[in-house]
C-alpha cells in the first residue's frame, strides 16, 4: 500500500525529531551518570549518618583513632574491588610504603609491630633505672651496655673463648688436650654454660599431672642443618659443605693450627652427622607412643651405658636430689641408645672434645668479635641460597636487645609491660575473650559432626583452657627479680665474663624454678612479642601485651577494630586446641560432614597461587582452618557483644560501617608482602598459608561478607559454595 506525501512528511519529521533527541540523550548521558553517581553516594552516605546515628554510633576521635584511620588510608588501594580481592582493597598500597628489606625476603604488619616493640625495649634498656629500687632493672641496663660496648667486645677479640677453652682442658685443634673424660667436660657444660651437646635435659610439666614438673630428656637443639630444611633434597649435600666450611672457619678463629684443623674438623663433622642420623623423626615417635616414655635413671643407664647419667642430671639440677631411683620422661629413647653405641666407640679419641668445644663455641658466639657474628651471619645467608656479598649486617642494638632479653627475660618484660600495657586494657581483652568462648561454645553445641558424649567431652575442654593475658603475672613481683638476680653483678666492660657469670649464677632457676606450677611462669614468648600461641602441656592460650597494640588493638580503638583482629586471633588459638576432635571426627560414624569439610578447605587454599607458587592444601589445613573459622566465630562475638554494649564507634574518614570495618581490620592485620625467595622459603616451612591468602580464604568463606560489601554470589570473594568446619 503506497503512502501519501503527508505521511511521508511525517514520518519525516519524526525522524529528524528523534535523531535531534538521541543527540541530545548522548550528550546528557555522561552528566546524568554522573549526577546517578553523585545521588547514590549521597544515598549512602546519608544512610550511613542516619544509620550511625540510630545505632548509637559515634566517631573515634580519640589521637589513636586519629593514627589509626592514617594506616589504613595509607595502606589500602580504593581503586580495587572488594568483592574481587579484599586483600588489595586493604593491602594494595601497604608493600610500597613498607619495603621488603635485603636478607628478610618478607615484611608484614607483625614484623613491623615487632621492631617497633624492640625500640621500645632498646630505649628503655638505654634510659638508667637509677632510683627506680628495682636492682634487677639496673642489672639489666649494665648488661645491655657491655652487649653495646663494642670496642671493648673487639679489643679482646677470640682471648677469653680460648681462655676458656683452656680452662676445659683445652683442644687438639689448636694445641694440647689434657685427655679429660668426656664426662667430666659435659657435665661442666650442662651444669655451668647451659650447653647440651648431646642430650637435652629439662624440667616441665608433667603430662599426668600438669601441676608438678618432671625431669624430661630430649636431643638438643642441632645446629648442624638437617635433611628436612631443604626443600629440593640435591641441596641438602651442599648445605652440609657449606656448614663444614663454617666448622673450619671456627677453628680457624680460634688458634687451630692449619695441618690440624683441616684434619680433625672434618672427622669431628662426620660425627655430627651420624650423632644427627640418630634422631627419631617426631611423626614416627608420635606413631610409636616414643614421647613422655616413663622410666627411671637407672633403667636410663643400662639401656644407654655411654654416659653417666646420675651425675650428668645432678649437674644439670644441683641442689635437686637425685638417685637412681628418679622417674624421669624420655621423649626419644632410640636416639639415646644410638648415641650411646656412637660415644662408646668415638671416647678415646679426641673428637668428642672438639665437638663439645664447638657446641659452646656456637652457644656462646653473641658475646665474641665481629669475625664470628660475620661467619655466623654468612653461614645462615648461604644455606639459604644467597650470594654471601650481600648478606646484611644487623645493627649491634637489635642483638644487645635479643641477648638482654634473654638473659633477663622477666625484667625486661616487666619493663615493657609497665612501659605499654594498662590494666584497662588487660581488662578489656579478657572480656573480649570470654565474649570469644562463648560463641564457640554455642557453636560446639550445633555442630553435625559430632555425637553427643564427644560434643560434652569438648564443651568441659573448652571451660577448662586457661587464658594468659599480657604477661606471667609474677614478673611484676619486684623484690622476688632482685632475689633470683642477688648473685649476679654485671660490669658494663666485660660482655664475655657477664654472659658466663649469668649463665653459672642463673642455673639453678634456668633449670630447677619451682616444682609444682599451672605453667603460667614458663612461657614460650616474651611479653613484648607479637605472637599468640596455644600450649597443650599446659591448656593455655597465651596473648603476649606487645599484640595489644596499634593496629591491633587499644582500648580507645572501635569495638570492631578489636575483634576484628585480636579477637579472631582468640578464636583462632582456642580452635587450636581441638585438632584432636576432627582427626576423631573424620574416623567416627558422623565424619561425612566434616571430611566433605576438610576436602573443601584443602581444594580452596590450593586454587590460590602466588608468583606462579601453589598453596599446599593438607599441609597447612590445620592453620587454614583456624584462620577461616576463626573470622567466623570472632564476628558472631562482636555482633553478641554489640548487643550487650549497644553502640559502637567509628573511623569517619573510612567510610565504613562497623561490621565492614571488623572484616577491614581483619585483613590490615595480615598486610604484607614477600619477594619470590621470601615466599618459597615460607610455604616450604610454615604451616601457615602466606599472608594474601589467609585473607582471601578465609574472607571467601563468610557467609556476612558479601552482603555487607553487597558482592555478587559467585564472585571470589562471595564464591557460591563455602568451606566450613566449627
Amino acid at each position: 500500500m503506497k503512502t501519501s506525501g503527508h505521511q511521508q512528511q511525517a514520518r519525516f519529521e519524526e525522524q529528524k525529531l528523534s535523531e535531534r533527541w538521541q543527540k541530545r540523550l548522548r550528550r546528557l548521558l555522561p552528566l546524568s551518570a554522573l549526577l546517578t553517581a553523585v545521588l547514590i553516594a549521597f544515598a549512602v552516605l546519608l544512610t550511613f549518618t542516619v544509620q550511625s546515628c540510630s545505632r548509637g554510633l559515634r566517631n573515634c576521635d580519640a589521637h589513636e583513632c586519629e593514627s589509626l584511620q592514617e594506616i589504613f588510608l595509607g595502606s589500602r588501594d580504593l581503586a580495587a574491588d572488594p568483592c574481587q580481592d579484599f586483600f588489595s582493597y586493604v593491602c594494595g598500597n601497604w608493600a610500597s610504603r613498607h619495603p621488603v628489606k635485603a636478607g628478610t625476603g618478607s615484611a608484614s604488619t607483625f614484623s613491623n609491630l615487632w621492631e617497633e616493640n624492640q625500640r621500645i625495649v632498646r630505649d628503655l634498656l638505654e634510659t638508667s633505672q637509677h632510683g627506680n629500687g628495682s636492682s634487677a632493672e639496673e642489672k639489666a641496663h649494665r648488661f645491655y651496655q657491655s652487649c653495646m660496648n663494642i670496642e671493648r667486645v673487639q679489643e679482646l677479640g677470640a682471648q677469653p673463648m680460648i681462655e676458656l677453652i683452656n680452662k676445659l682442658g683445652g683442644w687438639s685443634v689448636a694445641g694440647p688436650w689434657n685427655r679429660t673424660d668426656f664426662n667430666k667436660t659435659l657435665h661442666v657444660l650442662m651444669g655451668e654454660y647451659n650447653t647440651f651437646p648431646f642430650f637435652k635435659a629439662y624440667l616441665d610439666s608433667s603430662p599426668r599431672n600438669p601441676n608438678a614438673r618432671i625431669i624430661q630428656i630430649d636431643h638438643p637443639d642441632f645446629d648442624m642443618p638437617s635433611k628436612s630444611q631443604f626443600a629440593d633434597e640435591m641441596d641438602y649435600p651442599k648445605g652440609l659443605r657449606i656448614y663444614l666450611s663454617y666448622l673450619m672457619t671456627l677453628g680457624e678463629l680460634l688458634g687451630g693450627r692449619e695441618n690440624m684443623t683441616s684434619i680433625q674438623i672434618p672427622a669431628v663433622f662426620s660425627f655430627m652427622s651420624k650423632l644427627l642420623n640418630e634422631v627419631t623423626p617426631l611423626a614416627e615417635r608420635q606413631a610409636r607412643g616414643m614421647l613422655f616414655q616413663n622410666t627411671t635413671i637407672q633403667e636410663l643407664q643400662e639401656l644407654a651405658p655411654s654416659i653417666d647419667w646420675l651425675s650428668s642430671l645432678r649437674a644439670v639440677f644441683h641442689p635437686l636430689a637425685l638417685n637412681t631411683s628418679q622417674s624421669i620422661l624420655v621423649h626419644d629413647m632410640e636416639y639415646l641408645k644410638g648415641i650411646s653405641r656412637l660415644l662408646g666407640q668415638w671416647q678415646k679419641t679426641s673428637f668428642l672434645q672438639i665437638y663439645m668445644i664447638l657446641c659452646l663455641v656456637q652457644n656462646l658466639t653473641p658475646a665474641l668479635d665481629d669475625r664470628f657474628q660475620r661467619a655466623r651471619r654468612e653461614l645462615n645467608e648461604r644455606l639459604k641460597g644467597s650470594s654471601t656479598q650481600t648478606t646484611v649486617l644487623i645493627p649491634r642494638w637489635k642483638k644487645c636487645v635479643s641477648e638482654t632479653s634473654s638473659f633477663y627475660e622477666p625484667v625486661v618484660g616487666a619493663m615493657f609491660v609497665r612501659e605499654t600495657f594498662e590494666p584497662k586494657t588487660k581488662k578489656l581483652a579478657e572480656e573480649m575473650f570470654s565474649e570469644v568462648r562463648a560463641t564457640l561454645r554455642s557453636r560446639l553445641e550445633s555442630l553435625e559432626w559430632m555425637d553427643e558424649l564427644t560434643r560434652q567431652e569438648a564443651i568441659d575442654k573448652l571451660e577448662s583452657i586457661k587464658v594468659q593475658i599480657g604477661y606471667p603475672p609474677q614478673i611484676l613481683n619486684t623484690k622476688e627479680l632482685d632475689r633470683e638476680y642477688a648473685e649476679f653483678e654485671p660490669h658494663e666492660d666485660t660482655f664475655f665474663a657477664n654472659v658466663l657469670e649469668f649463665l653459672r649464677s642463673s642455673r639453678k632457676w634456668i633449670h630447677l624454678g619451682p616444682m609444682d606450677t599451672h605453667g603460667e611462669e614458663n612461657w614460650e614468648v616474651a611479653p613484648s612479642s607479637v605472637y599468640s600461641y596455644y600450649s597443650l602441656r599446659h591448656n593455655a592460650v597465651v596473648f603476649p601485651a606487645g599484640m595489644f597494640r596499634s593496629p591491633f588493638f587499644h582500648r580507645h580503638f572501635p569495638s570492631a577494630v578489636n575483634f576484628g583482629s585480636v579477637g579472631m586471633f582468640m578464636a583462632h588459638e582456642l580452635l587450636h586446641a581441638f585438632y584432636e576432635y576432627v582427626f576423631l571426627g573424620l574416623a567416627s560414624k558422623q565424619g561425612d560432614a566434616l571430611e566433605e569439610g576438610t576436602h573443601c578447605l584443602v581444594g580452596q587454599y590450593e586454587r590460590y597461587t602466588l608468583h606462579g607458587l601453589t598453596v599446599n592444601g593438607t599441609v597447612t589445613l590445620l592453620e587454614n582452618m583456624a584462620d577461616s573459622d576463626g573470622l567466623t566465630i570472632a564476628h558472631q562475638a562482636y555482633k553478641s557483644w554489640l548487643q550487650k554494649q549497644k553502640h559502637d564507634r567509628v573511623l569517619p574518614k573510612l567510610r565504613l560501617s562497623p561490621p565492614q570495618l571488623f572484616f577491614a581490620s581483619f585483613a590490615q592485620a595480615f598486610c604484607g608482602t614477600e619477594n619470590t625467595e621470601g615466599l618459597q622459603e615460607s610455604l616450604f616451612r610454615d604451616r601457615h598459608s602466606p599472608s594474601q591468602v589467609r585473607v582471601l580464604g578465609a574472607i571467601a568463606n563468610s557467609e556476612e561478607f558479601g552482603g555487607l560489601f553487597q558482592c555478587p554470589r559467585g564472585s571470589p570473594m562471595n564464591p557460591e559454595s563455602k568451606c566450613r568446619i566449627w
